[in-house]
């Protein structure tokens, strides 16, 4: 009985490191999981501030458009890209995209960078880029190499080359650091920040950010068009049914 216990004791100190091991592997696990969800940062109460308006008015000629901050690795820009792109297709409004791509994302601003690079060729062709990155993010985790041969094969897909250098004269990432330095000076806290604008004619707010797209887009939006007049050069833009969910 006494070897017993003895034996015992002597693994005791074993079964506490291995307690100790597994109690900091949850954690980080755990703290792996937070970042991965929350890695767009906190939406801040109230919204966001916003410091400098001029990116927040939709381009000459429209009533109304979205206008995007978003991360492509960004996980809740991916859940959104679909419904922002519904709405614009469905209320014929412009959407704005500006790269707001952040720093612990390993492979967002090459992303970034590579959906320039297919702008390049065609703007549709650049959007579809990002459409089909948005809904591949949980195959390609954190890893840059599966974005590489994701690209790759898009590329090969449309039958287009894509060169080893990208960027070679640093052009794309020039625009990419002025993208993201407008939405610093307009105040951007988190991705995806969503807003929608309206002309200068507009009765009501000239931008309005949407906090949950997937629950409030299309009610702000129809808020948004019913208190701005049709122009001229806009008379074509109308309104679109709220989806059925």
């Amino acid at each position: 009985m006494v070897r017993s216990i003895i034996h015992s004791d002597r693994f005791q100190p074993r079964l506490v490191y291995a307690g100790l091991f597994l109690t900091f592997a949850a954690a980080a696990l755990l703290a792996a999981s937070c970042s991965s969800a929350g890695a767009q940062f906190n939406v801040p109460p109230g919204g966001t501030q916003v410091h400098d308006s001029s990116a927040l008015h939709p381009p000459a000629g429209a009533r109304v458009a979205i206008v995007e901050f978003e991360d492509m690795e960004c996980p809740v820009c991916g859940r959104d890209n679909p419904i922002l792109k519904d709405a614009a297709a469905k209320y014929h409004i412009p959407w704005i995209r500006h790269d707001f791509p952040l720093p612990m994302h390993a492979w967002s601003f090459t992303a970034a960078v590579n959906a320039r690079w297919f702008d390049t060729k065609s703007k549709a062709l650049g959007d579809e880029y990002r459409d089909q990155v948005f809904a591949a993010q949980p195959t390609l985790y954190n890893n840059p190499d599966l974005l590489r041969q994701f690209t790759e094969k898009f590329a090969k897909s449309h039958g287009i080359d894509l060169p080893f250098a990208i960027d070679p004269q640093g052009k794309l990432t020039a625009d990419i650091n002025a993208d993201k330095a407008l939405g610093e000076r307009t105040g951007i806290e988190h991705t995806p920040t969503v807003w929608i604008v309206a002309a200068a004619n507009t009765k009501g707010a000239p931008f309005t950010e949407v906090i949950h797209p997937e629950q409030d887009l299309y009610t702000i939006i129809d808020q948004v068009l019913a208190a701005t007049p049709a122009s001229s050069a806009a008379a074509k833009t109308t309104g679109a049914k709220k989806a059925t969910k």
